[in-house]
């Protein structure tokens, strides 16, 4: 029998979402592993070893757990990825968690993002000359998710009170973006394994532009065009993500849907979010549980082997 190793986030109905899918394995006959937290893995010259199981030699493993992900387990993480199908696969995945090498393959790739910049804090004229030439500009950390740390940028003045706290937790690199003026409400669009599974919208709190729930945004009901399909679609497919999570919002002043930024973790509703309405879960499930079934029968040895 195939197997296929899990390690997801258990609250906001998480739990309940792993024993669908595990259910929904066992009638494949794909034996669900579950509880796989690659923090506390090791490894030997036996292979990678969690919970007693070696997870090297399982048919995939499926990681969705943003809350509770940690340099060790990624390091565990990208280690599997070399002996088996994950989902994510690591590559995308890690691409994903960098705004700014994420935002460089969907330019190039021709998908609308904001204007973005990368430079050293030890040239700060270059930084300064962003803001001359943008007005407005958001302060983000590379790798982070959920707004925190984010900051806007409306003036001079606020740039020379980020700099000294910049300079001072010894940041190389900073990433900024040119402020994109919205509505403060953007679109969150689920694809999975290139088909599209459902849309939301968040909306800003009244003393905040982040739309982020963890920031104090709320859900609010959405129906996307083809044109916001389309485009997330695309973008999930330029990054690389079987499973993505792709943030949209319209630039009032271009007339355009921009590209806010590709999470490789969406989280699927939760009972809440389901009583108000969004009743993607089950779909994504089903592709998700089909997404493993191919993964971990491609991983199957030939006959002969």
């Amino acid at each position: 029998m195939r197997r296929a190793g899990i390690w997801m986030y258990t609250n906001g109905g998480g739990d309940v979402i792993q024993q669908k899918i595990a259910d929904g394995l066992r009638e494949r006959e794909i034996e669900p592993i579950t509880g796989l937290d690659m923090r506390f893995a090791y490894g030997d010259n036996k292979g990678v070893i969690c919970n007693g199981i070696d997870v090297s030699k399982l048919d995939v493993f499926f990681s969705y757990n943003a809350g509770e992900q940690t340099v060790a387990q990624l390091y565990m993480y990208e280690t599997l990825s070399y002996y088996l199908p994950t989902v994510n696969n690591f590559q995308a995945f890690m691409l994903a968690e960098d705004k700014f090498r994420t935002n460089m393959m969907l330019n190039r790739a021709g998908v609308n993002t904001s204007d973005f910049f990368i430079g050293h804090r030890e040239k700060p004229e270059m930084i300064y000359a962003k803001m001359e030439d943008w007005g407005k500009m958001v302060f983000k950390p590379i790798d982070g998710w959920g707004g925190a740390g984010m900051a806007l940028l409306e003036n001079r003045a606020s740039l020379d009170m980020l700099m000294p706290f910049l300079n001072q937790i010894d940041m190389r690199h900073i990433y900024l973006e040119r402020f994109i003026e919205n509505d403060f409400t953007d679109y969150r669009i689920d694809i999975v394994d290139g088909e599209y599974i459902g849309c939301y919208g968040r909306k800003a709190g009244d003393r905040d532009w982040r739309t982020n729930i963890s920031s104090g945004g709320s859900v609010i009901l959405r129906e996307p065009n083809d044109e916001l399909v389309a485009l997330a679609t695309h973008a999930a497919a330029v990054v690389g993500l079987e499973i993505a999570g792709v943030d949209i919002i319209y630039d009032i002043e271009r007339e355009e849907y921009v590209v806010l930024e590709v999470n490789g973790l969406p989280a699927f509703a939760t009972p809440e979010q389901e009583a108000m309405g969004l009743d993607f879960n089950n779909k994504k499930i089903d592709k998700i549980i089909d997404l493993i079934d191919r993964l971990s029968n491609n991983n199957q040895p030939s006959e002969g082997q």
